[in-house]
């Protein structure tokens, strides 16, 4: 996982709970990097997995609902640096329209290495998107979150279904956004 992920995740605590938070979460999780990322190294994405647990233990939030807020901040975030995904989109359905072939084109192209989730999308005719998520890692709800943030990113009031594939375990599942 890109340590843009990582960085950004510290970057969220520390905007709503201050740097102490983030300093006493790295404190009380074992993880092999110490909790030094930086934003163009790869790491175990199972360090992330580690970090929201720990957070969710101190802050007494679910897990699901930790990832989902991540993810809606993290899209946010996504604006602010990379503007030119968002040049000429209008809508949430043209956004994710372009996942795979834009956006993950261009992280491919800047780092090779990178371990990217697939997402098959297709625009309905009601102006609706199908969207499936895939990844060997279990973060369906961080993509609900990222959905919900490019919802919220263009003033669109749709309602996001979560359909969860049989055994996936988050790592597989369709949302219906109407």
């Amino acid at each position: 996982m890109k340590g843009i992920v990582f960085t950004e995740f510290f970057e969220m605590i520390e905007q709503q709970n201050g740097l102490d938070e983030v300093d006493a979460l790295v404190d009380g999780c074992e993880l092999s990097t110490d909790g030094a990322y930086t934003s163009v190294g790869t790491y175990d994405f199972r360090e992330l997995v580690v970090l929201v647990q720990k957070l969710g233990e101190r802050s007494g939030i679910p897990v699901p609902i930790l990832i989902k807020a991540f993810g809606e901040h993290l899209f946010g975030r996504f604006h602010q640096k990379f503007p030119e995904f968002f040049d000429g989109v209008e809508d949430a359905p043209t956004f994710l329209a372009g996942i795979e072939d834009t956006i993950h084109t261009a992280v491919r192209k800047l780092y090779p290495d990178a371990e990217l989730p697939s997402f098959d999308v297709k625009v309905m005719e009601c102006g609706g998107v199908d969207l499936t998520y895939s990844s060997p890692r279990p973060f369906a709800d961080f993509a609900e979150g990222l959905i919900e943030g490019c919802l919220k990113h263009f003033g669109e009031s749709r309602t996001v279904r979560r359909d969860e594939a049989d055994g996936a375990d988050g790592t597989s599942c369709r949302f219906v956004i109407s």
